[in-house]
């Protein structure tokens, strides 16, 4: 099998696994929605909106290509800028109906690209992170725990370095705060040759189930008030504020005149914003903001 099907494989694999186990908590079905682009290539995208457990859930893959490589995609790059591309990615979001279960985002992607003249060149990006509403430390312990032991076979220092780079890349740089309690997160990596780094690619997304489940076993069913489901909206406001202003996948889809449904489905399905909120103090609103959206290392 040559690379380039051995990852389509995997990512394929990788969404329907995900598909059925979230499935295994919703009393509706996931809607498929396969589609082409244009310019070449095209994806399924599986969404389930107004669930039990979710109020909205996206799973999508997505194999595009292009002549003119997008400006989001070669930060690293920059010489790489307007070369040809195929690009395949795994990308989720999922938006809990019970404020007290996070949400959610994986994405896993693989670059191949193109320029004339020169050998082509390939990388693989992606991780996964967590935003909660309501603080729980084990939780946030356990998450960063499983992050770890997928990345601490590949090199001892690579979890750290990842993080870090999750926590730099999750910041709203205009609100000065952290999107949630980050995670993991790589990109432009090709480190040593191709089987390594896919491995490693596999060892994060294979992480993310039981990573995410357990938190999601533990806090379905805690009750909660409107006092907490407003808070929970208005803390979907940032997610919405980082999605459309810094995320560079949006960036990249947007770019790339991938399709604007699949592209936007990590939005939340229902938000708000109030001015100049704060929270009033010592509540388990402010202590999200004074023991959890902070920069720290959550594990050793």
């Amino acid at each position: 099998m040559n690379p380039i099907d051995a990852v389509r494989k995997y990512l394929v694999t990788l969404q329907n696994n995900i598909t059925e186990k979230i499935q295994e908590e919703e009393s509706i079905e996931f809607t498929k929605d396969i589609w082409k682009r244009r310019e070449g290539g095209g994806g399924e995208s599986r969404i389930l909106e107004g669930g039990t457990t979710f109020e909205k859930a996206g799973i999508n893959f997505s194999e595009v290509l292009g002549d003119h490589l997008p400006k989001s995609a070669t930060n690293n790059r920059p010489h790489l800028e307007g070369a040809s591309f195929k690009a395949m990615g795994l990308s989720l979001v999922f938006h809990p109906k019970n404020p007290f279960v996070p949400t959610t985002h994986m994405n896993l992607r693989f670059f191949l690209a193109n320029k004339k003249n020169e050998e082509a060149i390939w990388w693989f990006g992606g991780g996964y992170d967590l935003t909660p509403y309501y603080g729980f430390h084990e939780d946030v312990i356990h998450w960063h725990q499983c992050a770890k032991n997928a990345c601490d076979p590949f090199g001892r220092n690579l979890y750290q370095q990842f993080k870090t780079q999750c926590d730099e890349y999750f910041y709203l740089k205009h609100r000065e705060e952290p999107r949630g309690v980050g995670g993991v997160f790589f990109d432009d990596y090709n480190d040593q040759n191709f089987e390594h780094s896919f491995t490693l690619t596999q060892s994060i997304g294979d992480s993310f189930l039981p990573a995410y489940i357990p938190i999601l076993e533990k806090r379905k069913e805690t009750p909660y008030s409107e006092e907490n489901k407003a808070f929970q909206m208005y803390r979907r406001g940032r997610y919405v504020e980082f999605n459309l202003i810094y995320d560079r996948g949006t960036l990249f889809g947007l770019q790339s005149n991938g399709r604007t449904e699949s592209i936007l489905m990590s939005l939340p399905p229902t938000v708000n914003w109030k001015y100049d909120y704060r929270p009033n103090p010592n509540t388990k609103e402010s202590e999200l903001y004074e023991h959890y959206l902070i920069k720290r290392n959550w594990i050793k």
